[in-house]
């Protein structure tokens, strides 16, 4: 089976402008994801989808294939979905058909090849559509997540079947993180979201699941990769 990795990273950020070439330590945020990518055994090529020129730049120096993302893919409201969609049908008419597709996010910088490797084995072991990667959440909608009714009160997001009194005893949920997504070309052609099909997952610690939204996230990850004895 032949694997790639993609990285999609548009230039029109709000939360954190420039944020995917942002530099992190001693190189651009984009950086992070096409080392680890080029470091997988698992995977044979390496793709990032942008529509912008000093993110195309980035991922040229580093070894990425640049794919154009149309501007109609990379505005606030596009599904990324579209991008993926888009990104494949650009390798397979470059390239040639390729079976496995990996997502690796550029806000996720502090992944390893070990959560790679280990949601594209499990995608398989699991006999699964996708493997995403998960996180243990530090919120629970069973015990200390509420919305509000309709008379303007609040009550838990979800009830639980019995009583819940501690954190300890609701179920066990967790957060969706953008360190890996492992799927098929196929899969992502043929359905339109995450959970059209069999979902399997991996869990990785919150050290490495660092999801860069805003600069407070950007501070986050530098002091957890200042803790780790990364290079700067």
């Amino acid at each position: 089976m032949k694997i790639n990795a993609f990285i999609f990273a548009r230039g029109g950020s709000k939360g954190l402008p420039g944020k995917n070439i942002k530099p992190l330590g001693n190189k651009p945020l984009l950086q992070y994801s096409i080392e680890i990518a080029k470091k997988c055994p698992s995977i044979a090529g390496v793709y990032v989808s942008t529509d912008d020129d000093a993110i195309a730049n980035v991922a040229e120096k580093n070894g990425a294939t640049v794919i154009r993302r149309p501007a109609e893919l990379a505005g606030d409201t596009s599904p990324e979905w579209l991008a993926w969609r888009h990104a494949i049908e650009w390798v397979e008419k470059a390239e040639g058909h390729f079976d496995g597709f990996v997502s690796l996010p550029a806000t996720s910088p502090l992944r390893s090849v070990e959560d790679v490797e280990n949601a594209i084995s499990k995608r398989i072991q699991a006999e699964a559509d996708i493997c995403i990667s998960v996180t243990p959440a530090s919120r629970s909608p069973f015990f200390n997540m509420v919305k509000f009714d309709e008379a303007g009160y609040v009550k838990l997001v979800n009830e639980p079947s019995r009583q819940v009194i501690r954190r300890q005893d609701a179920p066990a949920v967790y957060d969706i993180t953008t360190v890996v997504y492992a799927t098929t070309s196929q899969f992502i052609l043929n359905n339109y979201g995450l959970f059209s099909g069999k979902v399997t997952s991996i869990i990785v610690p919150k050290e490495r699941a660092v999801d860069i939204d805003d600069i407070f996230d950007f501070y986050m990850a530098e002091i957890l990769l200042k803790e780790a004895h990364h290079e700067w």
